[in-house]
């Protein structure tokens, strides 16, 4: 079987990367425009600082116990592709691929293309920047000045990342701590305010969707805000002294991000009550504008589209290296499996996510409806990606573990649990695109037969 495996004198991955980039992959990956945003759909499907404050804290654990789950799979198996390889491992190749063929056409183009076109609206309320709505071509495809500016951010980005996985990681470094600089000084601000009151935490929204429904719809944002720590075990392979490194960048990573929301989310309560908060698009801007006056409110944008900036730094290193295991494996073209020889990069495999996060941009709006699709099969591959923790454990009881997930079996069970019944209500709720998306996984199939007959 001819595979697109490295020999000795192919170049290999850099592990160039230390703890606290580890760290700051998580932190800055996951802290995206999220917390910015939700707290106004969440008060509006629950109606209570209560309850508001109960689907951040149950939110917050769930992604904790996957973390901890990642954390043994990451050290056990600290190779590039993270989910990729659990899954190919643990139930086969075709699984494997099946991942991999989602991340790559549709999960991270998807992803880069909706971060980009956010961070470019964001800067497009800066007055100088208000020229992005403008067309630039109207045939044969309508195109954007905005539009233009969102490829430009993937482009950076993309090359910022094909130079070196360490300058990429230094990157993430500075900017997340920048970042949580900001988030403190929201805080830092609007407790600080002579104008509020404590009694905001008591008050209620009366036009709350309420129920279990609407505290499910509560905890789906409040998972989308905390979705992102999975990312770190995709570069494993790039990670000094994983089998230490990851558990604790994990650990400490969404730990830190749990911190950051109750705290951001108790400012905004403290200065504005439930009903403003359910009626403001964005709640942690109002509320510093409330403060500081339009200055304060650009602040806030400021550290968005920072926030932005960084997240989608931590998506395209991340992204990238899945359809590179996948070629390595012989699962796709050979020439997404090579190294970069100067720069130790998956070189061709972020120029392929590129293009095609490219061509998501280019189409324009429509690009949403694939990303709703990848909803779907995200959690779907959450659920299935935690089970191999228990495949493993039967398996191979043996094999070498730098770190055990604590409270096995019951954590990753919970999480397990968790992620089917969020899949449950993913799928009801849309049915349509989760239906398509189904489709687009099963649609692998065939390819993945074809790269295996190809390759004998």
């Amino acid at each position: 079987m001819s595979l697109a495996v490295p020999t000795k004198l192919e170049p290999q991955l850099a592990r160039d990367l230390g703890v606290s980039h580890a760290t700051a992959i998580v932190v800055g990956t996951i802290i995206g425009s999220g917390i910015f945003l939700v707290p106004s759909e969440m008060m509006q499907a629950v109606g209570s600082a209560r309850l508001v404050y109960l689907a951040w804290f149950v939110g917050g654990l769930l992604s904790f116990f996957g973390a901890l789950t990642y954390a043994e799979l990451g050290a056990m198996r600290p190779q590039a592709g993270g989910e990729y390889i659990y899954v190919r491992d643990a139930y086969g190749p075709l699984g494997g691929f099946l991942y991999a063929w989602t991340t790559l056409l549709i999960s991270k183009p998807a992803s880069i293309a909706t971060i980009t076109t956010g961070f470019v609206r964001i800067l497009g309320e800066f007055p100088v920047f208000s020229f992005f709505s403008h067309p630039i071509l109207t045939a044969p495809l309508a195109v954007s000045y905005g539009q233009l500016a969102a490829i430009a951010a993937a482009v950076f980005i993309s090359f910022l990342n094909y130079i070196g996985v360490k300058k990429a990681g230094e990157f993430q470094l500075v900017f997340t701590l920048l970042k949580v600089g900001i988030i403190v000084g929201i805080v830092v601000v609007c407790f600080g305010y002579r104008g509020g009151s404590w009694s905001n935490f008591a008050s209620t929204f009366a036009g709350a969707k309420g129920g279990i429904a609407g505290f499910m719809a509560a905890l789906v944002a409040a998972l989308w805000a905390y979705d992102g720590w999975n990312d770190l075990n995709m570069v494993a392979g790039e990670i000094r002294q994983p089998e230490r490194n990851i558990p604790i960048a994990l650990i400490a990573g969404v730990a830190i991000v749990g911190a950051l929301y109750v705290f951001v989310n108790a400012g905004v309560q403290y200065v504005l009550p439930a009903a403003a908060i359910a009626g403001s698009p964005r709640p942690a801007s109002d509320a510093v504008a409330l403060i500081l006056g339009a200055m304060g409110a650009s602040v806030v944008s400021a550290g968005m589209a920072l926030s932005m900036l960084v997240t989608l730094n931590g998506t395209t290193m991340s992204g990238a290296r899945v359809p590179f295991a996948a070629a390595r494996d012989g699962y796709f073209f050979p020439s997404v499996a090579k190294v970069h020889p100067r720069f130790l990069t998956p070189s061709v495999a972020i120029l392929v996510q590129l293009g095609l996060a490219i061509a998501l941009l280019l189409v324009g709006g429509s690009f949403r409806q694939l990303f709703s699709l990848a909803i779907f099969a995200e959690w779907l591959f959450y659920m299935i990606t935690s089970s191999t923790v228990f495949v493993f454990r039967r398996r191979e009881p043996e094999a070498n573990r730098p770190y055990r997930v604590w409270g096995y079996p019951v954590v990753p069970t919970l999480f397990v649990l968790a992620s089917a019944v969020l899949l449950y209500y993913t799928f009801t709720d849309n049915l349509l695109n989760s239906a398509m998306g189904s489709l687009v996984i099963l649609a692998g199939v065939p390819v993945f037969y074809y790269f295996r007959g190809r390759n004998g």
